[in-house]
Parts: structure tokens; C-alpha cells; sequence
């Protein structure tokens, strides 16, 4: 889906708070990964980028162009402002598709907001907390990254209400034998993607914990939060959850109830910017980190690197080594030592290639149901 790219006005530098700047067009791009960016432009020539989730990628992009009819014409420095009002100008508030529009739409108004005052976003938002971030993907001697996520299993199957002993061996042999190879000096998650039933998920949870995992991610869905809440008291080791979940109402029963330790919000999915912070802030007052859940491309990985650099209580960023070459015009600078610098340019501190994106715009793959394969039945993944 979309449309036609149009190139950016360049930028002729910041201009000053009472200086008048308006919202002149917003764009959606859905890319053939199914990344959906949004594009805010100015009649000062200043555009500002954000991303949306990747899930119902062509209705979240139709959902950000129908908010022109509010935005275009006002001050896209408002940005607490904005938010409130696409949220709580709806008479059906939230769900994942309107949440996502709004997540977008946040980040490119923070990246315009930005570059209007010449500033990293993370400056607007109290300074720096970090000189760099941590980051967790591929383990590696060239980045020096010690932090990595797995799953249950070598690849994502179909998980039976009840597993059987044998399914509970395997999976902690798996595990057992990565913690041989890499050791305790490497901090080693499990993601159990909402996959896995309350009742295995159990027994996983006790069975590897001799094995020191970092944390356990999304042990069970988290639409029962009691059921969270009751498997993560019978573990030591962290539990993670956010992915799914999104704004600040969402996160409240988690922290309330105790179901997890670690929060994942992801900036595509639960708020943008703005409620990330919140969340974050929500956090600390539990004694919870934040790690950005971020599967996405380079806007949702710039607009987490803001966060991780002005909140107190961030633990580390998924996926935050890759560069993004193929659709940045100047790759984000390398990860060294296991951290990537925190970003200086101003807004997000990326520019988007809209020439490389172009050129990956098309139809957007698409999620289907899983079965299992014995009797057909739907099963989580």
C-alpha cells in the first residue's frame, strides 16, 4: 500500500519556539516486510518519520492518513496535545490498531519537534541518563555483544495444552547446551512467545532454572494476568511481558499484580514516545526495568534508543544491531562492545532514504493462523 513517495523538503535548520510551523501532509508507506512508516510534513520543510506495528499493516496505514483531517494545519510541536486528542477525540478508545496509528504518528511528531530546536529528542525529554545503550541480539566478538534470546525450542512449532516429560527434557537439554557454549559471562533469555500453556509453561520455568536464564519472555499470553502473576511467583527469575500490550492502562494491572519484572513495550505498538515514558516511569516505582521490544526497522529502533537514553530504569534494547543500510541514507553508527552510542542528530537522529524505501514498498506479507499438525487445530505462536 501507498501511494506515492515524495521527496523531502530539506531542512534549513532549526527554527525557534515562537516561530510558526504547521502540519501539511501525512503519508503512510507499507513496505513488503510489512513495516508501515508515516511521514509528517511541514510547510517549514521539516518531516518528521515514525513506524506503526506490522500487523493489520494496511489498516494502520489507511488509520494514520484519515488523522489528517485533525493534524494538518496545527503545530506539530503539541505533541502531549496531539496525543490526547486523536486518543480521546475517538468514542472507541485503544485496541492495538488505533494504539499503533497513535505510536506512529508520536514518533514522527517528537522526530519533528526535534529538528525544529536542533536537539535529539532524549534532550527534550530531561537529557541523557546514559552515555550508551545496551544492546541484546546476535552474539559476536566484532560487536562485543554478550546478550542474546532464544526460544523453547530451534524453531516455533505447535505447543500441546499439556507437554509430555520428554518435550521438558529436550527443551532444557537445548538450553543446557548453549549455557555450555557460551557460558555464564553471556546473558542468555528464553522467549516463550505466549506459545506455551500455563501447565508446561510451569514446569519449563523450574526445570531451566539451574541454568540461570536471564529472563523468561511472555511465559503464557498476558490475558489472564492472574495466571502471569501466579507462575512468576513460583520462579526466581525475572519474567518479561509488553510486547502485546499497549499504553499506560495496560501495563498498570501488570505491575499492580506483580506478573513481571521486566517490561516490553514496544513504541510501534503501545503509545509511541510519549507512553513509553510513562510506562517507564510506571516501572520505577516498582522497581522494573524497561527493554524495548522492537522487531522492526529503523524508526522503531531510533525512537527506543530516545528512551533507553533519558530513563533511569532501562535494562536493554532488542535487536539494536542492526545498521539499517538498506533504507537509512547514513547507517546508524556501529555497535561496539556490546553498545550502540546514543544518537546526536537531531529529532530521531536518522534520516530516511525515501528512495531505498521507494523501492521496497508493495504488498505486505501476511500473518496466517497456525495449526497443529496431528489434529489441525489453531494453536498460539
Amino acid at each position: 500500500m501507498r501511494s506515492t513517495v515524495m521527496s523531502t523538503s530539506k531542512m534549513e535548520g532549526p527554527i525557534g519556539p515562537n516561530e510558526a510551523i504547521k502540519v501539511t501532509k501525512i503519508e503512510s508507506f507499507v513496505l513488503k516486510n510489512s513495516w508501515v512508516f508515516v511521514k509528517i510534513s511541514t510547510d517549514a520543510g521539516i518531516a518528521g518519520w515514525g513506524e506503526m506495528l506490522k500487523d493489520d499493516a494496511k489498516a494502520c496505514a489507511a488509520g494514520a492518513e484519515e488523522v489528517s483531517s485533525y493534524l494538518v494545519g496545527q503545530d506539530p510541536r503539541r505533541v502531549a496535545h496531539h496525543w490526547q486528542a486523536i486518543h480521546r477525540g475517538a468514542f472507541y478508545r485503544g485496541g492495538p490498531i488505533k494504539t499503533a496509528i497513535i505510536s506512529g504518528i508520536d514518533q514522527a511528531l517528537w522526530d519533528i519537534a526535534g529538528k525544529c530546536y536542533g536537539v535529539p529528542v532524549y534532550k527534550l525529554l530531561g537529557g541523557p541518563t546514559r552515555d550508551k545503550v545496551r544492546v541484546y541480539g546476535h552474539v559476536s566478538e566484532d560487536t562485543g555483544i554478550n546478550a542474546m534470546k532464544v526460544g523453547p525450542q530451534s524453531s516455533r512449532q505447535a505447543f500441546k495444552y499439556i507437554e509430555n516429560a520428554l518435550f521438558v527434557d529436550e527443551v532444557v537439554e537445548r538450553f543446557a547446551a548453549l549455557r555450555e557454549q557460551h557460558g555464564y559471562g553471556v546473558d542468555i533469555a528464553i522467549d516463550f512467545h505466549g506459545a506455551v500453556q500455563p501447565p508446561t509453561a510451569l514446569l519449563l520455568v523450574k526445570a531451566l532454572e539451574p541454568y540461570k536464564p536471564w529472563f523468561y519472555e511472555e511465559i503464557v499470553q498476558a490475558l489472564n494476568i492472574d495466571v502471569m502473576a501466579e507462575i512468576a511467583a513460583k520462579t526466581h527469575v525475572p519474567i518479561a511481558t509488553g510486547e502485546r500490550i499497549f499504553t499506560k492502562w495496560g501495563f498498570r494491572e501488570i505491575l499492580e499484580k506483580r506478573a513481571a519484572t521486566i517490561l516490553q513495550p514496544d513504541i510501534c505498538y503501545a503509545g509511541g514516545i510519549s507512553e513509553l515514558r510513562i510506562i517507564a516511569g510506571m516501572g520505577e516505582a516498582y522497581y522494573s526495568p524497561i527493554a524495548p521490544h522492537n522487531p522492526q526497522g529503523p524508526c522503531s529502533l531510533a525512537a527506543s534508543l530516545q528512551i533507553a537514553a533519558c530513563v533511569p530504569n532501562f535494562l536493554a534494547q532488542e535487536r539494536g544491531d542492526n545498521e539499517y543500510e538498506d533504507l537509512l541514507a547514513t547507517p546508524l553508527s556501529p555497535v561496539k562492545n556490546g553498545f550502540r552510542p546514543i544518537p546526536t542528530q537531531p529529532g530521531l537522529g536518522i534520516e530516511i532514504d525515501e528512495e531505498k524505501l521507494a523501492s521496497q514498498v508493495g504488498e505486505p506479507n501476511a500473518y496466517m493462523p497456525r495449526f497443529d499438525p496431528d489434529d489441525g487445530s489453531v494453536v498460539d505462536w
